[in-house]
């Protein structure tokens, strides 16, 4: 993981997380090995932080076909 992709992961907001893990296409380096991992953590941190209410308003307003 650089340094470039754990700061941009670790400022990232969950609306950000979350539609970059929608939106990115297949073999995005932020999802491979030692950086996906860390971004799945967060991101699993962050979606229990807002809670299921806060994840699903979130899901709805990225929707699954707006580009980033």
């Amino acid at each position: 993981m650089t340094d470039e992709q754990k700061r941009w992961i670790d400022n990232a907001s969950y609306e950000q997380l979350l539609a970059h893990w929608r939106n990115a296409p297949a073999g995005d380096p932020m999802f491979i090995g030692n950086t996906g991992k860390y971004y799945a953590n967060v991101m699993k941190g962050r979606r229990e932080a807002i809670g299921n209410e806060g994840h699903v308003k979130t899901s709805k307003k990225i929707g699954w076909d707006k580009a980033q």
